[in-house]
């Protein structure tokens, strides 16, 4: 068996706190609501109510009570077996992998107001995006191959940038709004969500977007005092993300209108043409520069934190042994780091195949989207099966007891089986819907079956040497 390495509590609370913000949070939904028009702001209440809630309980709750790194793999695993506990934490880990283009590709369309806006021959040039994309996904590697100690600031810095860049985007909304009045008509028929194909579809964007209180309990060994610090980590962060997704995309509804924001760089076309009516034109770099930083710290913090998974995996024998050890000097898992970095860059590649760069983009976003969504089945399946039992000195007090945590779960995990459901659908602007679909099916059957294949071989291959320790003993 492989000798579980020690590990380093690199993460206080204000770290956990500001990694909540960089990794539960994302410029890309703001753009992404605002394109929608008003009643995306409900739907970002709505989303809160049915995923975000639900799950910081459960995550809270397990956190508490089971603390490993690891998180989701672990409690899966507890819950319903090996099996399960690997495919849980496998579809999380591969879902990131398409979520590492798309996020890069937003920074590269955001930074494109750098030199003036989205107008220019760069924002359908495949190449740029292409590019830009390997250059942060190649930064983000390398950082957290170093450690969680250097890795961490990046988080920190980032997290602070995107805060930053919020205020700013929420100041332009309101002196636009009190200039010229808000440039998207707010009433309850705006706000009133529809039953139309975008807004059915837009559902699932949102509950996928309120993800992402479970991630820093994957390094649950990495932190100092998690049974505590997590939960209050992401009390201190929760109120900093709801202002990000729903002040930010109202900012954007008061400078544009709907059908004028584009889902792939709203928030900087936004700040730029804010900006521009008041005559800070020096406004729009600043930003930029905040806005790129803030989605590269995003990458980093996902990159290092899924890694963990697979080390996991490598620990418990169903992945190769070397996903299982940590750099001796960097405690950083650098197979998993490197392997999960060569496979998201040929999906940045594979994503623009036979498409446009907005069409990419979508791809990419449908592909994360369902393939995350996934293990959160098995996550508030297991809220319920491990809620179970006397209370323990560990728990956290949660008004309502074992109750509450059910009826978190079971929100959840209805959510998050609507949520699957409606991103099969493509987007009325996508120009090809069949190849559309055909990808997203196709390279998430790909995943999930890759997962079973690497279970399958592990699990022949720990039962060797399972039975070789044993001939010895």
């Amino acid at each position: 068996m492989i000798e579980a390495p020690v590990l380093k509590r690199s993460l206080g609370l204000a770290d956990v706190a500001l990694f909540f913000v960089v990794a539960a949070s994302n410029l890309q939904w703001v753009a992404a609501a605002a394109s929608t028009g008003p009643s995306s702001l409900l739907i970002w209440f709505l989303g809160c109510a049915c995923m975000f809630v639900p799950l910081s309980l459960v995550v809270v709750f397990l956190s508490a009570r089971h603390p490993n790194e690891g998180g989701l793999y672990v409690w899966s695993k507890l819950a319903f077996g090996p099996f399960a506990g690997f495919l849980s934490g496998w579809t999380y880990w591969t879902s990131n992998l398409p979520y590492f283009p798309a996020l890069l590709y937003f920074m590269a369309g955001n930074a494109l107001y750098f030199w003036g806006g989205s107008s220019g021959a760069l924002s359908g040039s495949p190449i740029y995006f292409i590019v830009v994309a390997i250059a942060g996904l190649a930064v983000a590697t390398i950082l957290n191959v170093f450690g969680l100690d250097i890795e961490k600031w990046l988080n920190n810095v980032g997290a602070a940038s995107r805060w930053i860049a919020t205020l700013v985007l929420i100041a332009l909304g309101l002196l636009a709004w009190r200039a010229f009045g808000f440039a998207t008509p707010i009433t309850l028929s705006t706000l009133r969500p529809s039953a139309h194909v975008t807004d059915l579809v837009f559902w699932s964007t949102i509950a996928f977007a309120w993800t992402g209180p479970e991630a820093v309990s994957f390094m649950g060994g990495e932190i100092k005092n998690p049974r505590r610090t997590i939960g209050r980590a992401l009390a201190l962060a929760a109120p900093a993300v709801a202002v990000i997704y729903i002040g930010g995309t109202a900012a954007v509804l008061a400078t544009l209108k709907p059908s004028d924001t584009n889902a792939l760089y709203g928030v900087m076309q936004s700040i730029s043409v804010g900006a521009g009516r008041f005559g800070w034109n020096l406004l729009a770099p600043v930003a930029t520069l905040l806005v790129v930083i803030s989605c590269l710290a995003s990458a980093g913090a996902w990159l290092g934190a899924v890694a963990r998974l697979p080390f996991v995996a490598g620990l418990d024998q169903y992945l190769p042994k070397s996903f299982g050890r940590m750099h001796p000097r960097w405690g950083s898992p650098v197979t998993a780091l490197v392997t999960q970095a060569v496979v998201a860059a040929l999906f940045i590649f594979l994503g623009q195949g036979g498409t446009s760069v907005r069409g990419a983009y979508t791809v990419l976003v449908s592909m994360t989207v369902i393939s995350a969504l996934l293990p959160f089945l098995l996550l508030f399946a297991s809220g319920i099966a491990l809620s179970g039992g006397p209370r323990r000195a560990e728990d956290i007090r949660i008004w309502g007891g074992r109750g509450t945590i059910i009826l978190a779960s079971l929100v959840g995990f209805l959510t998050t089986l609507g949520s699957i459901v409606l991103t099969f659908i493509p987007p009325a602007s996508e120009p090809n819907k069949p190849l559309a679909i055909a990808k997203i099916l196709g390279l998430t059957a790909v995943m999930v079956g890759t997962g079973v294949l690497f279970y399958a071989a592990g699990a022949r291959r720990r039962k060797r040497i399972l039975a070789a320790e044993q001939s010895i003993a």
